[in-house]
């Protein structure tokens, strides 16, 4: 399927690869964040820069992508990976 379908799928609560990439058990989520469904921000606890708490901060949605190495990180496309057609909906497994 195509990036858009991704997406889509992405905000359904599916998870979703290419079959291009070549690491094993790469995915990705869609993190909804910390709004609530009345529209509410609740917020993701204190933030620290540098040591110094600035205060409670909602989170935005977000996508994350399951590397790897089994970490989990913030994902942003490419210019493949938006042009790619080889998409596809994942089953996660506990080993994926």
């Amino acid at each position: 399927m195509n990036f858009g379908k991704a997406i889509e799928a992405l905000k359904t609560g599916q998870e979703v690869a290419r079959s291009g990439w070549n690491g094993k058990g790469m995915y990705l989520s869609f993190i909804r964040g910390t709004n609530t469904d009345d529209g509410k921000n609740t917020t993701a606890g204190d933030y620290l820069v540098n040591s110094n708490v600035i205060g409670p901060l909602g989170l935005l949605p977000w996508i994350g992508m399951k590397t790897v190495d089994d970490d989990f990180v913030p994902w942003l496309a490419s210019q493949t990976d938006m042009l790619a057609e080889d998409w596809e909906i994942i089953q996660l497994t506990k080993d994926t």
